[in-house]
């Protein structure tokens, strides 16, 4: 790969990097300040109940967003290391437009579809 497109991933996954760290920082503020410090007695079932639902979809998506900064980080070591745009699964190059839809991914589209395949329930 060249040094230019390997700079240009390397400011894509930087910027995706403090993206998932803002929204992090982000959350965990707002989670602090809507617990203020101790349960909230909201009186009625279906207003619980809607904070409790909003609540849930939060931390899911800050579990999505934990689960893809460790693959931004990886793939930042992957670059650091010379092995960015490699198969890790079969060694093959990975095509340039897969890198560009999807940065983070370490596995050819072939490897990609094989794994899929294989976690499929049938």
């Amino acid at each position: 790969m060249k040094a230019r497109e390997t700079e240009r991933f390397r400011r894509i996954l930087a910027a995706q990097l403090d993206t998932l760290v803002g929204q992090g920082e982000r959350a965990v503020h707002e989670m602090a300040d809507s617990e203020g410090g101790g349960e909230i007695a909201i009186p009625d079932p279906n207003d619980r109940a809607t904070a409790e639902e909003r609540r849930n979809w939060a931390l899911r998506l800050r579990d999505r967003d934990r689960r893809l900064l460790g693959k931004v980080q990886a793939a930042l070591a992957r670059l650091d290391a010379g092995t960015f745009g490699t198969c890790t699964s079969c060694g093959a190059p990975i095509s340039a437009a897969r890198l560009r839809a999807r940065p983070v991914t370490d596995l050819c589209i072939a490897c990609k579809t094989e794994a899929e395949r294989v976690e499929r329930p049938r």
